[in-house]
């Protein structure tokens, strides 16, 4: 396995464009990260993983600086996994001068659940990405649901551009009790590690109300916020939204289809995301 840390050295091993799969990631890997290494490997191409903490899609409040920064012990794991490459550019390298030019996501889609709580996410998300694939010239990229809504903005931006990569989604991987994988997972005390599981078991409730048709859904979206809230939690949003474009159910609908449920809540000091695809 190679391990390059400038576009230069990377574009010298893939001379090629469109001869590559590829898994971006911010390092501190954990086996979801391993499986995306994995389905990539299984297109029979070279498989590139970059690590980069991108700086552009943190807040000034969030955990930019502390968050693990772990890549040797990230490259001792990508290769059994399938990993050909191992981009790890340095700040400098990637953002070489201010990066005053930024993709700017449709707001439709980037600017309500995570993008409402965490403005600016999107852009610095979509701006990284680019950036990435026009180092890499991948012809697959895939990318987890955990991470549902930057799936989506990803999979807008690349067919807004005409890029010519097909972006691949990854099945969530969870935990035996259900927990779904996360970096941020490492943040959890023990007590909260154990009460962690909670928040896939909301969604899971949420989505048989819903499906049940007992009550509107800004109703059972309270019900469950309250639930959660009483168990030590702090909700950002628990709602349900159509797979295709995360808008919310009307009156109109009857609720026949594809969903999702999704959320983002607090515990303790850790914010935690997941979802929960299913049909009516």
């Amino acid at each position: 396995m190679l391990v390059v840390h400038t576009i230069a050295a990377l574009r010298a091993a893939l001379p090629v464009p469109g001869t590559c799969t590829f898994v971006p990631t911010m390092g501190n890997l954990h086996e979801g990260h391993l499986a995306l290494v994995r389905q990539a490997a299984a297109h029979g191409l070279p498989v590139v993983t970059s690590i980069f903490v991108n700086r552009l899609q943190f807040a000034p409040h969030e955990d930019f600086e502390r968050y693990p920064r772990t890549l040797d012990r990230d490259c001792e794991m990508l290769k059994p996994a399938g990993c050909d490459i191992v981009f790890a550019p340095d700040e400098h390298e990637l953002y070489p001068e201010p990066q005053t030019f930024t993709v700017q996501p449709d707001p439709a889609l980037a600017d309500l659940l995570e993008g409402h709580f965490r403005p600016g996410f999107f852009t610095g998300v979509c701006t990284v990405v680019l950036k990435l694939f026009n180092a890499v010239h991948p012809r697959v990229a895939v990318f987890g649901k955990k991470d549902y809504q930057q799936l989506m903005v990803i999979r807008q931006m690349t067919r807004q551009f005409a890029l010519p990569i097909v972006i691949e989604a990854g099945e969530t991987s969870r935990a035996d009790d259900g927990l779904a994988l996360s970096s941020r997972n490492g943040y959890l005390s023990e007590d909260e590690r154990a009460h962690a599981i909670e928040l896939a078991q909301a969604l899971r409730a949420l989505a048989d109300r819903f499906r049940a048709g007992v009550g509107p859904l800004a109703l059972l979206e309270t019900q469950s916020m309250q639930a959660l809230t009483a168990r030590g939690w702090q909700p950002d949003y628990l709602t349900v939204r159509h797979q295709l474009n995360l808008t919310a159910p009307t009156d109109a609908d009857d609720r026949n289809g594809a969903w999702v449920a999704i959320a983002a809540a607090r515990l303790g000091a850790t914010r935690l995301i997941d979802n929960l695809e299913f049909n009516v």
